[in-house]
């Protein structure tokens, strides 16, 4: 329950959004008008400390900590339409508003300034938040030099969604909208262009752009005019994208035995497309999440779907496999490791409802399913004749 006598609109942020760049697009302002829509002004919590979160750092876990004190920021004077705002990426992860004291600035003579504010903690007992004593502290210059572009690219599709959905369903989303926001990082290293056109994404110009469908995957409707090889622009059209995160897909070789690891599960592709068999043969694979590398999730989808631990990998390529309509982006590893273990195993996590069958076959044997034509997909294909070529080299000194 906010603490009596506390103006619903001094709020106490930690943390992330202490990055003005970031608060403005959660509350819908410019960052250049931020100063002159709300009054900011550097604060302390007693009593609590922000540590880095478990996983990656990409946001601060606030503990209560006798001595301590929580860096922010106080808010005054923000509308309802800020606070709501800034409800709506709170909430729906667990975070609710609760009293707090504050302490900001110096007065003269009189030291800190201590005043109620309302701070968002998580829904938890600040007892059951004491549980990080060997964290290392959270810093804003450390997340702003490995998260803050991420970070920003994220709440910018989140926040588009703000009186669209609920906060819960936005939570729900989240991972997924971070996966989108790495993918659009990545894609800022283009590939060269020494026979391909030069010209730049910023020769479009961009009429309308609408989202028809928000979910696990997004579909978004532009009108645009493109630029033409003859300097001139097209006229106003209109385009259709199926917007995906990048994956990393990994063909596991142990190039002792000469034999590679399949995985075995139903996919949508097949069955949406009318196919009566439905399961596919597949390399091991996965979506990138945000603040990982496509190396990186390309070793813990070893992990995830066959239980491997790799001891090398080596990039086959990255690219788009249907430039035409989506924006999916593979990247192509080979992971060597030892497969000993000729028969049919299981894999996959359970939270993410897989249901994964893992076949170790020969490299022969593999090829046999390209041949058959049983070996369906392109990253499958294209990776076994990568691996015919490199095989002899992968093998010498054996």
């Amino acid at each position: 329950m906010p603490m009596t006598g506390v103006n619903m609109a001094d709020i106490f942020v930690y943390g992330t959004l202490c990055h003005r760049p970031l608060l403005a697009c959660v509350l819908g302002v410019e960052p250049a008008h931020l100063d002159a829509v709300i009054r900011i002004t550097p604060a302390l919590l007693p009593g609590h400390r922000t540590y880095d979160a478990p996983d990656d750092g990409s946001y601060p876990v606030i503990c209560a900590e006798k001595g301590a004190e929580a860096a922010g920021l106080l808010l005054q004077g923000m509308g309802s339409d800020h606070l709501a705002r800034m409800d709506f990426y709170e909430r729906g992860f667990g975070y609710a508003l609760r009293g707090a004291m504050v302490e900001t600035g110096r007065a003269a003579a009189q030291g800190r300034v201590t005043q109620p504010a309302q701070v968002y903690f998580p829904d938890q007992s600040l007892e059951e938040q004491e549980q990080l004593p060997h964290a290392r502290p959270w810093s804003l210059e450390t997340w702003r030099k490995s998260h803050a572009e991420l970070a920003m690219r994220a709440a910018g599709e989140a926040m588009s969604y703000f009186g669209q959905i609920t906060a819960q369903t936005l939570a729900a989303r989240f991972g997924m909208i971070r996966t989108r926001a790495a993918a659009r990082l990545l894609a800022q290293t283009p590939a060269p262009t020494h026979l391909r056109s030069d010209t730049g994404a910023e020769a479009v110009i961009r009429n309308a752009e609408e989202t028809s469908h928000a979910g696990f995957f997004l579909h978004q409707t532009h009108r645009l005019q493109l630029p033409k090889f003859d300097g001139s622009h097209s006229e106003l059209l209109e385009r259709e994208v199926f917007v995906v995160g990048d994956a990393a897909i990994l063909l596991p070789y142990d190039p002792l035995r000469d034999r590679v690891l399949l995985v075995e599960q139903f996919r949508m592709g097949p069955y949406g497309r009318g196919d009566p068999k439905p399961f596919q043969l597949e390399p091991v694979a996965g979506r990138i999440d945000g603040g990982e590398t496509p190396e990186a999730a390309a070793r813990r989808e070893a992990v995830e779907e066959a239980g491997l631990t790799l001891t090398a990998i080596e990039k086959i390529s990255a690219h788009y496999p249907s430039p035409g309509c989506s924006t999916e982006f593979f990247h192509l590893f080979l992971g060597l490791c030892d497969l000993p273990d000729l028969a049919k195993g299981q894999g996959g996590l359970a939270e993410e409802h897989e249901d994964i069958r893992t076949h170790v076959l020969s490299f022969d044997a593999a090829m046999d399913l390209v041949s058959s034509g049983e070996a369906n997909n392109g990253p499958l294909i294209l990776m076994l004749l990568w691996l015919a070529a490199a095989r002899p080299r992968l093998r010498a000194g054996l």
